[in-house]
């Protein structure tokens, strides 16, 4: 079933009038929060060797039953650096923001966590990366599970990003 799902998600964008419905542009910020109640349930990014950057695309899932205290990081990374940033606990990502240097052919990240109240996060994994250089991806958040973090190398070769994602199931605590 899970197999089905991840080729579902990877064929339906091309499938004719499936576009996707990017959260920017080449070259200009982006900043994606989810609807209200709602975490981040899938990412889709795309990377142009032009214009070295990416268009980034998201869904959302229902996440939250009350409603969630949440807060936006201070920038994570400086240009051209790796960095890794994980929510606090009990706290699941709800949003992304960035800003792209055409100098350093590069963008600066923010994340937004929100609270999930009494619940802890469990079981927390890191993905292996998820994309090569100047590669496509789409990546879902394991059902039953939520993102917490981001991980991030960049290499100045390629102009371009490789991507770990961190994801958590939650429990009473």
């Amino acid at each position: 079933m899970k197999r089905l799902l991840l080729l579902l998600v990877l064929v339906c964008p091309l499938v004719k009038g499936l576009e996707p419905r990017w959260e920017n542009s080449y070259d200009n910020p982006l900043n994606f929060n989810c609807p209200y109640k709602q975490s981040i349930s899938s990412i889709h990014s795309k990377h142009d060797n032009g214009r070295e950057d990416r268009l980034w695309e998201f869904q959302c899932k229902d996440t939250f039953t009350s409603n969630p205290e949440c807060f936006w990081t201070s920038y994570v990374n400086n240009f051209d650096e790796e960095f890794t940033f994980v929510c606090p606990n009990k706290y699941v990502m709800t949003g992304m923001a960035s800003y792209h240097d055409n100098k350093h052919e590069d963008r600066r990240w923010q994340f937004q966590c929100c609270q999930i109240y009494n619940y802890c996060n469990n079981n927390c994994q890191w993905t292996p990366y998820v994309n090569n250089y100047d590669e496509e991806f789409t990546w879902l958040v394991p059902s039953m599970n939520y993102l917490v973090g981001a991980e991030s190398v960049h290499h100045n070769k390629h102009e371009d990003r490789r991507w770990k994602f961190y994801y958590c199931t939650r429990s009473s605590c």
